[in-house]
């Protein structure tokens, strides 16, 4: 009976031990609708280390993680509490299950259970001035703003994007795009603002608002029909005015974040008429200037002259191929070389696009090139149009005369004049001067002797060699060295190509560091979080030093798009991205 009770009280006392630790997720709602976020807390009892999220698949993480630790006396009875919070969107409806996170608390791992959540259709919000959801949902709007929603095949149209604010509510520049337009079947440009963003003043549904102009984008269609463009999507932090007041009566104000949406736009794409098309016409849409030129119309044989095609204007100038130049076929002609002077601005594309031919005529004579004909479509009328050239007469002066295959001159019923030159081959060698080859023995020769040496001597200098590759694998610290700075610059050497354009090159310095994290690390976009990298570079041995100056630097690369900079700057910054990538692979365990 003894044995019986305090078998009974072991398992009671095992039992409390073992209940001890707690660790849950808890959900703040289990049916939501597809336009409402949910929060989703991990709650332990006892501090732990090494937490690991689920994956969340099913929703995009728009807030978090957020660490809350409560450690608390009450009548000399010790409480602790320690969260980690997420805030998540759903992104499609259905019954969704978010998968168990782990921590490891005094060596041992404990799981959450999984939660399952069902997502319904949008819910109507309550329209509660008092609610800082609603009050943030109804004051602040991003929109596209598309120039044409019915445009020709290649004609250009625009699309801005605003982000309207209200007074009532105030946000910083801190939004985070999550997802970027996309422009299928277009062919599509960027106008570059620098990140400069100004402040406009102006109305949103007849309300005052102020606006910024977050991107603008030039496109041109290459298909017919209805074309679709993805919509923007940022997460904005807005800051409403809440009911609670400071110790001077003044209103505090209470963070909300909120993912809008510029929504999805639909272009009908019109085809070019077929009737009146030309034959000449190559797919040019705007309105264009056409020019032939030639730098010399007089010259001798062998001299050249450079034939220039351009056609200058506005319109779709990158899209379309130049007409041929029509020349004798007495001219030689090399391959053009094409130039471009275009620039991209809200209206489209502006400039000059040319071909230059260089032509070298090899006989003397007249030599006529021929009327070229240059054909677009016009939207504003509607039509096709026609430049033609002017004939260009190129007159060789001095030069062998052209002869026919009887040795006399013959011409084309087109006035061209024929060239058949009877000496096109004069200059090949006919007679040949060949002279007789005496050789010596090779045994016994200077090289003989060369080659039979020169093997012992090079013993030497094969040990000497073999000996420092040697020291060299040995080196294991320097090998280590040498690896983490190749790597590094091979993960920096897009960035590299592009210190003298600073948007272009944080945005590189950013993708390397983000590629460099996925291949160590083995974690995807999504989790690179300021946090999670700290957390996981000190897990893998990186001490706190190197990884904080990594942290510093993906914070440079987010500022200084929207800040200005200078090239020496930008240096340091790439300079000490090496060094730091370097020090994080050397550390890596």
């Amino acid at each position: 009976m003894k044995r019986m009770h305090a078998f009974l009280l072991l398992c009671l006392l095992t039992f409390g031990v073992t209940a001890q630790v707690s660790f849950e997720a808890k959900v703040s709602k289990k049916q939501l609708g597809i336009n409402e976020r949910l929060r989703i807390d991990f709650e332990m009892n006892q501090d732990g280390d090494n937490f690991t999220p689920p994956d969340f698949d099913g929703f995009r993480v728009v807030g978090g993680p957020n660490q809350a630790i409560s450690n608390s006396y009450i009548n000399g009875k010790r409480s602790y509490s320690k969260t980690y919070s997420y805030f998540l969107s759903p992104l499609a409806k259905g019954t969704v299950t978010i998968n168990q996170a782990t921590i490891e608390i005094d060596g041992d791992i404990y799981k959450t259970t999984p939660v399952t959540v069902t997502i319904t259709e949008a819910v109507e919000r309550p329209k509660d001035g008092n609610d800082a959801e609603y009050v943030a949902s109804e004051n602040v709007h991003l929109v596209a703003e598309v120039s044409k929603t019915n445009p020709y095949l290649n004609e250009s149209l625009t699309v801005v994007y605003k982000l309207y604010v209200s007074d009532e509510v105030s946000i910083t520049s801190n939004w985070r795009e999550i997802d970027t337009p996309k422009y299928a079947d277009f062919w599509s440009q960027n106008i570059d603002t620098q990140g400069n963003f100004k402040i406009y003043e102006g109305t949103y549904e007849g309300r005052p608002y102020r606006y910024v102009i977050l991107r603008t984008t030039v496109l041109y269609p290459q298909k017919t029909g209805e074309l679709e463009i993805e919509p923007l999507v940022l997460d904005v932090p807005i800051d409403v005015q809440s009911n609670r007041r400071d110790l001077f009566g003044r209103r505090l104000m209470t963070r909300v974040n909120k993912t809008i949406s510029a929504g999805k736009r639909t272009i009908n794409v019109k085809p070019l008429p077929e009737e009146g098309k030309p034959v000449t016409f190559s797919g040019a849409v705007g309105e264009f200037d056409f020019n032939v030129t030639s730098d010399k119309t007089t010259l001798d044989a062998n001299e050249s002259l450079e034939l220039n095609i351009e056609v200058s204007g506005s319109g779709n100038l990158k899209l379309f191929n130049l007409p041929s130049a029509k020349t004798p076929s007495s001219l030689e002609v090399y391959d053009p070389e094409r130039s471009e002077e275009v620039r991209t601005t809200a209206s489209g594309m502006r400039g000059s696009v040319s071909e230059s031919y260089v032509v070298v005529p090899q006989a003397k004579g007249i030599y006529p090139i021929r009327p070229i004909s240059f054909s677009f479509f016009n939207p504003k009328t509607e039509t096709y149009e026609t430049r033609t050239s002017e004939e260009i007469v190129i007159t060789v002066e001095n030069g062998p005369a052209p002869v026919a295959t009887n040795e006399e001159n013959t011409t084309v019923s087109n006035n061209q004049t024929v060239v058949t030159a009877g000496d096109t081959f004069k200059y090949i060698k006919l007679n040949s001067n060949l002279t007789s080859v005496t050789t010596t023995p090779f045994l016994g020769s200077r090289l003989f002797w060369i080659l039979l040496v020169a093997p012992f001597l090079l013993i030497p200098l094969f040990i000497l060699i073999g000996k420092k590759r040697k020291e060299r694998r040995a080196d294991i610290a320097g090998n280590r060295l040498r690896k983490a700075n190749r790597l590094a610059k091979k993960y920096l050497s897009e960035a590299k190509k592009n210190l003298t354009n600073k948007a272009v090159f944080y945005e590189s310095l950013e993708r390397a560091l983000h590629n460099y994290l996925r291949a160590k690390l083995s974690i995807e976009t999504s989790e690179f979080s300021k946090e999670r990298i700290d957390g996981l570079l000190q897990q893998r041995g990186v001490d706190e030093a190197t990884v904080a100056s990594f942290i510093t630097l993906l914070k440079s690369c987010e500022l200084a798009r929207y800040t200005p900079t200078t090239n020496v700057a930008i240096q340091q910054d790439y300079e000490k991205a090496v060094s730091v990538l370097s020090e994080i692979d050397k550390q890596l365990k």
